[in-house]
């Protein structure tokens, strides 16, 4: 291959297409319309000035487009950060939470750096369905607000702009139909004079960009214990939920990302984000699904791209987008709410066919999410739920039969299945010790010994037949077996 050909096998899609380009561009516009009354409720929930929400997703977007390891999903000011910093705002100040922001990405990037994102495939599918599901409804909820004490004029609106994005696509997929619904209904309500609330009820957009800075506290120890656990909280949550968004967007796209680039690369937005004055954040379900699912982005302008319209549309076009009608943007989220929900997960059919356990763990997610608001207490919830039954289930596994030699000197016990603390606490009861001849043979061919517990437990077994004077012999052990149990055999005597 020629250098030129090369070179060219380089270069981002949107640059050599023509299409892909306009889908980048009118995705990331969108999504930066959407971003802009989102930030500004987030600001409100951690008790700052709207500009820092707003700051906080433009540069969590023009950052993550570049560090991230994910393309095309969306970073930016999030509930679930805004959730966990607002008490130390609420106490301490705005200096204090830009430390923490600053402080909870060096986190971010150590906890990547260790292999945290190797962690993401012990979640089970389950706790994925119930994570989608949750975030579906809170998105939801998130929006009904909007829908209580408003002027009957919203209602009708909300019902256009989703009757607009249900039928445009028929005629045209060039131009996103959540851009063709806001413009449409942004020009009604101007034109026609229709009181309803409007994005600048929600606060006023900022006029200039967001200028670097040390944060405003003193560089003590004391300082240091103050954020620390705030900024390991944000740390935490805001990887999981970027992780979960980063594997939800590879299932949609048939494609691979990479998880410890994403999880450093969040840490490394924070931290700029954090001199920059915002209020950190993560990566957003909600425009995220705007962006890859509605508008059809699949690169890292679109991400980029919403980051840098969002401050244009603050800084060049405030009074503009200051009259965009809530009503637009709630038809949109609402119309990304039925698009997240997994439907399919909850047929009849479906249900049906699922196990018990897979249908619990399901909707133990879901109820978690929803009555915390804590996207990461449901999904650990989940997964523990998920551990217990499975082991619950494995625990079962494990079996015995025994063969008697003909002379009687010698009983043949043969163990199959998986012996972890689950399942070898049933063990020790399995055996006759009373009646068996003096010679016991312990065949583990067809078992895998996988923690101290199972070695105590044949220790354990070992022992009640010496007390008889009889000899017990363990055979068939595979190589890691053998290995676990030679180094812990005879050392655990405290511990059964």
């Amino acid at each position: 291959m020629s250098p030129a050909a090369r070179l060219r096998g380089l270069r981002p899609d949107w640059l050599s297409d023509p299409k892909v380009w306009r889908t980048e561009v009118l995705g990331g516009l969108v999504v930066a319309l959407a971003l802009i009354p989102e930030a500004i409720s987030f600001s409100i929930i951690a008790g700052v000035d709207p500009a820092i929400g707003l700051f906080a997703s433009f540069t969590m977007a023009v950052v993550i487009s570049v560090v991230g390891g994910r393309r095309a999903m969306i970073s930016a000011a999030t509930g679930a950060v805004a959730l966990v910093i607002a008490p130390l705002n609420r106490e301490h100040g705005l200096g204090y939470l830009v430390a923490a922001v600053i402080l909870a990405g060096v986190f971010q990037i150590a906890l990547g750096a260790l292999g945290v994102a190797k962690l993401m495939r012990f979640i089970p599918r389950s706790v994925m369905i119930g994570f989608v599901n949750s975030l579906a409804i809170l998105m939801f909820m998130a929006q009904v607000p909007e829908m209580r004490d408003v002027p009957w004029a919203v209602y009708p609106l909300i019902a256009a702009g989703l009757a607009l994005m249900v039928f445009f696509p028929k005629v045209t997929t060039a131009i996103p139909a959540p851009l063709v619904s806001i413009v449409i209904l942004t020009v009604i309500t101007v034109a026609a004079g229709i009181a309803v609330p409007t994005v600048r009820d929600k606060g006023a957009l900022p006029s200039s960009l967001p200028v670097p800075g040390l944060p405003d506290v003193p560089f003590t120890l004391e300082t240091l214990t103050t954020i620390a656990p705030y900024a390991f909280a944000m740390a935490l949550v805001g990887l999981m939920e970027s992780l979960m968004t980063a594997k939800l967007v590879d299932d949609i796209t048939d494609t691979h990302s990479d998880k410890t680039r994403e999880s450093i690369g969040q840490g490394v937005a924070n931290i700029v984000t954090g001199f920059f004055g915002g209020m950190g954040g993560c990566a957003m379900i909600g425009q995220t699904m705007i962006n890859v699912k509605v508008s059809g982005a699949r690169t890292r302008l679109s991400t980029f791209l919403a980051g840098v319209f969002l401050m244009v549309l603050c800084i060049v076009f405030g009074p503009v987008v200051s009259d965009i009608p809530m009503a637009a943007l709630v038809a949109v989220m609402v119309m990304v709410c039925f698009a997240t929900f997994d439907w399919h997960s909850i047929a009849p059919k479906t249900l049906r066919r699922l196990p018990a356990g897979e249908i619990a763990v399901m909707v133990v997610t879901v109820a978690c999410v929803v009555a915390t608001h804590n996207l990461a207490i449901g999904v650990v919830v989940g997964s523990v739920t998920a551990m217990v039954i499975f082991a619950k289930r494995v625990a079962h596994l494990a079996e015995v039969t025994s063969v008697t030699d003909p002379d009687g000197t010698t009983v043949l016990y043969r163990v199959t299945g998986e012996l972890f603390f689950a399942s070898s606490n049933d063990l020790v009861g399995r055996f006759d010790y009373a009646t068996d001849p003096d010679k016991v043979v312990i065949d583990l061919s067809a078992a895998h010994i996988w923690d101290a517990s199972s070695v105590a437990t044949l220790d354990a077994i070992e022992n009640k037949y010496a007390q008889r004077g009889k000899t017990v012999e363990i055979i068939g052990l595979n190589d890691p077996s053998a290995l676990i149990h030679k180094t812990l055999s005879g050392e655990l005597s405290g511990s059964h």
